[in-house]
């Protein structure tokens, strides 16, 4: 069963400016952030997902979003080390959570290294593809090889609208992937391509969308909204989408996988979504009008 840890977002705000999307001036409806929060909990639970929970924490806004407490593989976790300072006081809390679970493995103060949102295992190898520039060092990925007994490639991410690598590249199993194409340089384009044997390019707009930041469980797509191409193409290769709107979250610039900590990351190198082919597809949709994609044959 795939597994995720969210922390409730009790204490969600945005309090600081450490992204293009983070604005102090934008309030946050904390009463709206509570209910799309806990929609997306119960979205992914009906998915066949297992979610545990993380305690919020007072004055640690982003805590909430759990996909940068660090990187889960193969029951090993490497706890986050974050650039800002703003966000450095989340680092224990998150390191004793990953505790009660895995074995831990240490990067070195000053060795920035953004967890999930940054890394993640890509395609039918072992490899895992690990992003830098914006939040996490190119010089951490050395030591996350070590730490892992992997391989890990670099990716350079050009655009500060995309300052984490999970707002750019969406694994689908291990042979599909969703990728933002001007959140990427040619070389590290080319990293992702050759990682993948199928990648479907994203444009900026559907990449300002967050469409790379859905969440994948089996055969479900769960995202805040579905740009109708998308929305088209996920059928196709047999997925059902689940819009599952979370736009209080998007004021600090974090989208439905932030929200989450993949908890489960197999040894065969993915990180699931895997699931049968011509799986019956149903729209599905959470808190706002219903999603409509254009009809599309098989």
């Amino acid at each position: 069963m795939t597994s995720f840890l969210m922390c409730p977002p009790d204490f969600f705000t945005v309090a600081y400016e450490i992204n293009p999307f983070m604005h102090t001036e934008v309030r946050v409806d904390i009463d709206s952030a509570r209910l799309q929060w806990g929609n997306l909990k119960e979205t992914l639970e009906e998915c066949g997902a297992r979610v545990e929970m993380q305690a919020p924490q007072p004055g640690l806004p982003d805590m909430v979003f759990t996909a940068n407490a660090g990187l889960v593989v193969d029951g090993r976790a490497v706890p986050a080390r974050f650039l800002h300072p703003e966000r450095r006081g989340e680092e224990p809390f998150d390191r004793d959570e990953l505790a009660t679970r895995f074995e831990i493995r240490e990067l070195p103060p000053g060795c920035y290294f953004e967890g999930a949102g940054d890394a993640m295992p890509a395609g039918p190898g072992s490899v895992i593809l690990a992003g830098y520039r914006w939040r996490t060092s190119i010089q951490s990925h050395a030591t996350l090889a070590c730490l892992l007994s992997r391989p890990v490639k670099s990716v350079a991410l050009v655009d500060p609208r995309f300052y984490h690598l999970d707002l750019a590249l969406l694994p689908l199993g291990s042979d599909r992937a969703l990728a933002v194409g001007p959140a990427f340089d040619r070389h590290s384009a080319t990293v992702v391509a050759d990682a993948f044997p199928m990648v479907e390019e994203l444009d900026l707009d559907e990449g300002l969308a967050f469409v790379a930041n859905a969440v994948v469980v089996g055969e479900h797509v769960v995202l805040d909204r579905c740009p109708p191409r998308v929305g088209r193409l996920l059928e196709e290769w047999g997925y059902a989408v689940v819009e599952c709107p979370v736009g209080e979250f998007l004021k600090a610039g974090g989208s439905c996988r932030c929200l989450t900590l993949r908890l489960n990351v197999d040894e065969e190198g993915g990180m699931g979504g895997e699931h049968e082919g011509g799986a019956q597809v149903a729209h599905r949709h959470r808190g706002a009008p219903p999603y409509r994609a254009a009809p599309h044959s098989k």
